[in-house]
């Protein structure tokens, strides 16, 4: 195959949701099967908001064990020991979503003794903290060519700190791993011409399908 720069990709725009994960009782999240127009979250997701400029990190990983044998001094097999598919990003805004996915607690409001709202809000850390499962979809785009990366299940695995500093905005490290969901770590998206069928992606990056309310650019 010949070179191509054509095919060179960036990721000027894009955007991090989540959701509840499809399967616990109340869940009513339904997994996005079209690539989305490059500016809308999937039909029930929520923006987490903008990302600081080191953009998102997607790390499929295999480990394996060599099979050594007498015969050889090289290995003759490799066999699959784990597999891993994670996200990491930083978050830049303080909001209900970011806060309750950084502190893996939930906001209550405070009410004084006649059980009258105060305006103050309260998240608890708990001593034995319960681990929820999250639905995440990492969207990016380069004009008319889009990529949807969807974690059907998912939780996550690593907290940076967060430093209050005069001169530097807060921020909220998160690295999120995903779970088996029916054999699968996660799937990919796209209109991108991967295969060389001939198939030109429209110029304004509409893929055909609806457009819902919400935000949450990368750039």
């Amino acid at each position: 195959m010949a070179n191509d720069a054509a095919k060179i990709r960036f990721a000027p725009n894009g955007g991090l949701f989540m959701a509840p994960a499809p399967g616990p009782a109340g869940s009513t999240t339904v997994l996005p099967t079209d690539v989305g127009d490059g500016k809308a979250p999937p039909e029930g997701y929520k923006g987490l908001g903008y990302v600081d400029e080191g953009g998102v990190t997607i790390t499929p990983s295999i480990e394996t064990d060599p099979v050594n044998v007498w015969q050889s001094a090289v290995p003759v097999l490799y066999n699959v020991k784990s597999a891993a598919f994670q996200v990491k990003a930083t978050l830049m805004e303080f909001n209900q979503l970011t806060t309750e996915l950084f502190f893996g607690a939930k906001w209550v409001p405070v009410k004084d003794n006649k059980q009258q709202d105060t305006g103050t809000y309260r998240l608890d850390l708990s001593s034995t903290p319960e681990l929820s499962e999250l639905s995440l979809v990492v969207d990016w785009s380069q004009k008319g060519i889009l990529y949807r990366c969807v974690m059907p299940r998912a939780m996550v695995s690593d907290r940076g700190a967060i430093q209050l500093q005069r001169a530097e905005s807060g921020k909220f490290e998160l690295t999120i791993d995903a779970l088996d969901s029916n054999g699968r770590l996660g799937y990919v998206l796209t209109n991108d011409d991967v295969l060389n069928l001939g198939i030109t992606p429209p110029p304004n990056g509409d893929s055909g399908s609806g457009s819902h309310s919400g935000s949450g650019n990368l750039d």
